[in-house]
């Protein structure tokens, strides 16, 4: 569970039912929520309302997503941006990326898997807004860095805290290793990407996940982990 009382999303796509929808769903969260329907409203919401995150639809009439991120990174103001996005183009993902979005989301996706990228760059970008984080057994404390699992402090290197922390914040979605290469590694490694299965095991013995049920491999896809 995280708290997020407090924390301002401003929620940008010119479908009302989506935005209706998410916003029931984030409020019930705790987040402080505005709207917007198109472009040129949420740049004039976000001016006011200086929110820490902005869901922002790419395909809109008049200013799209893409002016609109190009806009708010223009201000100089530190904002995290999740891209919304119609279709899976590696065109459109680079495109955002590029102009500043820190993620994107493929609809249509899950509640919780929207939740799980909010926190995450939550934790990235707005460390000190977030208190202590429960994640089923897991207890997540950014400023000690720190992991507690069944009351115990994990006694882990710095790589296997930032992979585990990883996997934690994205429990429920499986991770290729491509991906946590490039999200815990770096872009800039040119190992052997069999290494993530060394760093796996090791956290799986000090997790006593034997049969692992915390963290599954998915054969060819890569890993999830479970905290239902």
């Amino acid at each position: 569970m995280i708290f997020f009382q407090g924390i301002k999303i401003l929620l940008v796509d010119d479908e009302p039912n989506i935005v209706q929808f998410l916003e029931l769903g984030l409020v019930n969260e705790g987040f402080d929520i505005r709207t917007a329907l198109d472009g040129e409203a949420a740049l004039r919401e976000a001016a006011h309302f200086q929110p820490h995150v902005v869901i922002l639809d790419i395909m809109m009439p008049g200013m799209n997503g893409f002016e609109v991120c190009t806009a708010l990174r223009a201000t100089g103001d530190n904002i995290a941006v999740i891209m919304l996005t119609a279709k899976d183009e590696v065109e459109d993902r680079v495109k955002g990326l590029t102009l500043g979005a820190d993620d994107y989301l493929v609809k249509p996706f899950s509640f919780s898997e929207l939740l799980a990228r909010i926190g995450a760059r939550l934790r990235n970008q707005f460390p000190n807004l977030l208190g202590e984080t429960v994640y089923g057994p897991f207890r997540l404390d950014e400023r000690k860095k720190e992991l507690v699992y069944m009351d115990s402090i994990l006694e882990l290197s710095p790589t296997e805290y930032e992979l585990l922390r990883f996997i934690i914040l994205n429990h429920g979605i499986v991770l290729s290793k491509s991906l946590i290469l490039d999200k815990v590694w770096g872009y800039q490694f040119g190992g052997d990407e069999n290494i993530v299965e060394v760093y796996i095991r090791s956290i799986r013995e000090k997790l006593n996940d034997k049969e692992h049920k915390l963290i599954r491999t998915l054969r060819g896809a890569g890993y999830r982990m479970d905290l239902s």
